[in-house]
Parts: C-alpha cells; structure tokens; sequence
C-alpha cells in the first residue's frame, strides 16, 4: 500500500521551495530583505561577494533537495531508504537549527542576555519572528510526514 504524501508533507514543500526562492533572488541579485540578515551577511551580500554568492546558490540547490525529499519519502522503491535517512537528517538538523536559533534570540529578546554592542536588533527580530521559526517549522513538518509516512509493521517484514 503507498502512502500519500498528506497535508504536513505539502506544507514541508512548500516551505521549503519558498525559502528556496529567497535564497535563488538574494544570489541572482536581489536586494530587497537583505536588511532583515544584518551583520557581515548583509554586507556581503549587497557587494555581491562571489564566495557568498556561491553559497547562497548551493544553499537555495540543498533547500530546493530537501524540499523535494519531503514528497519523495512515501514513495516505494529503492531508493526509500536513501531518501528517509536524508529526510530526517534534515528534519533533525532543520529542528535543531530553527529551535536553538529561536530560544537563543528569544533570550536576547526577553532581556535574560544582552546582546553584542554593535548587534542589529532589527535582524535579531526578524529572525525570532520569522527566518528562524520558519526553518522550526519546516523541519517538524517534515517530521511528522516522515512519521505518517512509515510502512506498517507488516510491509517492513515483521512478524506479528
């Protein structure tokens, strides 16, 4: 019996072809929302730093990957494995990214730590509020579509 890729799984794709899209204008050089990055990033990129630029371009390619394996992880074939174990370790380190990123900020928000100095309060903002979260949020997802997704004890072989 396949599984359909369900509602978490399509909300995992598009988040991530969504966030895909970001990176792909800032690399082919868009400029609007830079400002929400701050830091030596912005910088970077408003001068269009070729070694940034790569990055991006290779961060929008893995993002669009990971948002393509969300689908693909229902599908049967050889390549399940493969594409499960790819699939929650990016779940795992999307979770873990957005989820220490954000009570990092939150701290820094709720006046518990001070910031550097010369910190960009307006990007650390942006970031709690909504680049952070939406890496949360893309990797739960993309969890609970891995989980929806898992064959029944008996299509795995086992004995009941």
């Amino acid at each position: 019996m396949e599984h359909r890729v369900g509602r978490s799984g399509w909300a995992a794709f598009v988040l991530g072809v969504l966030y895909a899209l970001v990176s792909a204008y800032w690399a082919a050089g868009g400029t609007a929302g830079l400002s929400t990055l701050g830091g030596t990033i912005e910088e970077l990129g408003r001068a269009r730093d070729p070694g940034l630029i790569a990055v991006v371009w290779v961060t929008a390619a893995l993002k669009l990957a990971v948002a393509l394996a969300g689908l693909a992880v229902a599908r049967p074939g050889a390549w399940r494995r493969p594409l499960r174990f790819v699939a929650w370790t990016a779940a795992v380190v999307l979770v873990s990214y957005g989820g220490l990123l954000v009570a990092g900020q939150a701290i820094v928000e709720a006046g518990l730590l001070d910031a550097a100095p010369d910190a960009d309060r307006s990007a650390i903002r942006w970031h709690l509020y909504l680049w952070d979260p939406w890496f949360l949020a893309w990797g739960l997802l993309l969890g609970v579509e891995l989980l929806a997704s898992r064959r029944p004890d008996r299509e795995r072989g086992a004995r009941p």
